[in-house]
């Protein structure tokens, strides 16, 4: 079945029950940015395969709705599909509400699928359409009668992390978010994000490509916790932990029912923005509810010393697999044919060398040339390109490994660069640099490291379309909140612990496309009569390439700290490394 067909099977459908307009966001039942396969419901109704976005389906019009980083591919992608790119003009935001009110008669029905549709988006949509007149519908799945052959939920085995990994145990866990449930005067809290229940039970799985997560609901009480889980994923062993610790372990799907059960007058702490709608509906009336964010969403954050220890390890891992496979670039580059499929394959090999090693933490991003303009490209047999030794490549990859989680930016010149490709790369560095150096008291936000990063490119009339940072778990999702790096008022301060992204770009369509990056800890820096201040340590340990940098744009200070920095990463991976590569990489981490 094609998309075209897909598309009018599902308008027939829609008219059949009288529905005007149908919402498919990109989620499953625990609010996932990385989703199973079973809900990749935008690529099989579209074709579209980033992360973020949502379509939106009337009689006369089919669109998605997605952010800057898209707007290539997706154009490339719904080609042919009855489906036409909207482009947002702030990432995240449902802008689409305003258009289904725009358009829609008094009286339209908008439907959607209550499992995948958060609490807070769906409280959202009841607050802009029903006052106009407007109806929903959220028990509408319209792609499962057409999906054949859909996937069956993941069966991935499941298992527990020790204390020595992790640095604090499950019940000690259970404990600080019992009391964060006494301040909110909540009798019990259900937990449907994957992450957070990862980190809470300290449990790793499979279910979802590239973020060892575990498909479960928790529901926790003062006196209970209950795992609704596929007790089959876990090993004995790991299931009497559980039951020691004071975890029932109950079927996936049972989750309803608990909720449906819950007593009266009792009280319910429910994340809005992390928990499906679905569930939402089958608590009773008579349940009083405390929305907020998960108290684990917070912990989580924060990493203990046992952690960030940990991640100072596996970057050396990281860095040593960097290192090998960068050598054996320019050592093949003009020799071998390279494509950017294959650069992926040997960036992973490399990585499965290192000790701990338990695959990608996302899909590689090799770009070269125009490619790399595309921030989140993935390279396909169809759009997969050959290198040659001129232009620049742009890798961005990652790790997880049982001793943490890596994220990593680098771009390197391949040969006969042009002026215009040294000085965004210079730019590029110099917000990095500026960004991830910066010294901040105690109660910044994210939002004003984004503006320092942004300040060397917007003095020269540039910027770029994605946030400068995000969070990064450990052993765990790449992308991980409460804190974010970019322009909108996030309301939540960097503290000392937590990981981030610092990655300004500069994107040229149909040229080349820069972006610098590497994972930084917050940590206590001076106090002085003006409060607590903050700085950042710089976790990741790859060398920055410095042939493209033009000196004269830079300050002192700048080209200070880049050669001190290219000095560090030979210092702390020479050990690991033969002589020959200790070798490449000194003569490559020369001071300029």
């Amino acid at each position: 079945m094609s998309y075209k067909e897909r598309l009018a099977a599902i308008r027939s459908q829609m008219k059949g029950e009288g529905v005007s307009a149908y919402i498919i966001p990109s989620a499953d039942p625990h609010i996932s940015e990385y989703v199973p396969d079973r809900y990749k419901c935008i690529a099989f109704a579209s074709g579209f395969t980033g992360s973020a976005g949502t379509l939106v389906i009337t009689q006369d019009f089919a669109g998605l709705w997605t952010d800057a980083r898209y707007f290539v591919q997706a154009e490339e992608q719904l080609a042919n599909t009855g489906f036409e790119l909207v482009k947002l003009q702030v990432q995240n935001a449902p802008e689409y509400i305003d258009w289904l009110a725009a358009r829609l008669p008094q009286g339209a029905v908008v439907a959607f699928d209550a499992k995948l549709i958060s609490v807070a988006l769906a409280q959202l949509l009841e607050q802009q359409l029903l006052p106009l007149g407007l109806q929903l519908n959220s028990e509408r799945d319209y792609l499962e009668p057409i999906w054949q052959n859909r996937p069956a939920l993941p069966a991935a085995p499941a298992f527990l992390l020790g204390q020595d990994t992790v640095g604090e145990g499950l019940e000690s866990k259970l404990g600080r978010l019992r009391a964060a449930l006494k301040i909110h005067r909540a009798d019990y809290h259900l937990i449907s994000s994957l992450d957070d229940l990862a980190w809470l039970f300290n449990m790793r799985g499979a279910d979802v490509k590239c973020n060892p997560v575990v498909l479960g609901f928790a529901l926790i009480s003062r006196e209970k916790a209950i795992l609704f889980i596929d007790a089959n994923k876990f090993a004995e062993q790991d299931k009497r932990l559980l039951q020691a610790a004071g975890v029932a372990l109950q079927p996936y799907d049972l989750i309803e029912a608990a909720l449906a059960n819950l007593p009266a007058g009792t009280s319910i702490f429910i994340d809005p923005r992390r928990n499906c709608f679905a569930l939402f509906k089958q608590l009773p009336a008579s349940v009083r509810l405390v929305q907020d964010t998960n108290p684990t969403t917070f912990f989580k954050a924060v990493k203990n010393e046992v952690e960030i220890a940990n991640t100072r390890q596996t970057m050396i891992k990281d860095g040593v697999a960097l290192t090998r496979f960068f050598k054996w670039l320019e050592e093949n580059i003009g020799q071998v044919e390279i494509t950017e499929l294959s650069v992926a394959e040997k960036v992973r090999a490399f990585r499965a060398e290192q000790e701990g090693f338990v695959g990608e933490s996302f899909d590689t991003i090799a770009g070269y040339k125009a490619h790399g303009a595309l921030p989140h490209y993935k390279a396909t047999p169809e759009s997969d390109v050959a290198l040659q030794p001129e232009g620049l490549f742009l890798l961005d990859s990652g790790g997880q490994y049982t001793s943490g989680t890596t994220d990593i930016t680098r771009v390197v010149s391949l040969g006969k660069l042009t002026e215009e490709e040294s000085i965004d790369y210079t730019l590029v560095l110099k917000g990095m640099i500026e960004g991830a150096t910066a010294r901040f008291p105690k109660g910044t936000r994210g939002y004003q490291i984004d503006a320092i990063t942004r300040k060397p490119l917007w003095d020269h009339a540039r910027n770029y379309g994605h946030g400068t940072g995000h969070g990064v778990g450990f052993f765990l999702n790449v992308h991980e909140g409460p804190h974010v790096l970019n322009a909108t008022p996030t309301p939540i301060d960097l503290e000392p612990g937590m990981i981030s992204s610092v990655e300004p770009g500069i994107y040229r369509i149909g040229k080349h496309g820069i972006r610098i990056e590497n994972l930084v800890l917050t940590v206590q820096d001076e106090t002085t009569d003006f409060g607590e201040f903050y700085t950042f340590e710089h976790l990741t340990l790859a060398l920055i390439d410095t042939t493209p940098v033009k000196k004269d744009l830079l300050e002192t200070r700048h080209i200070d700290w880049l050669n001190a920095y290219n000095q560090r990463v030979v210092e702390e991976l020479g050990p690991h490394l033969s002589e020959e590569e200790r070798h490449w990489l000194k003569e490559k981490a020369k001071a300029i």
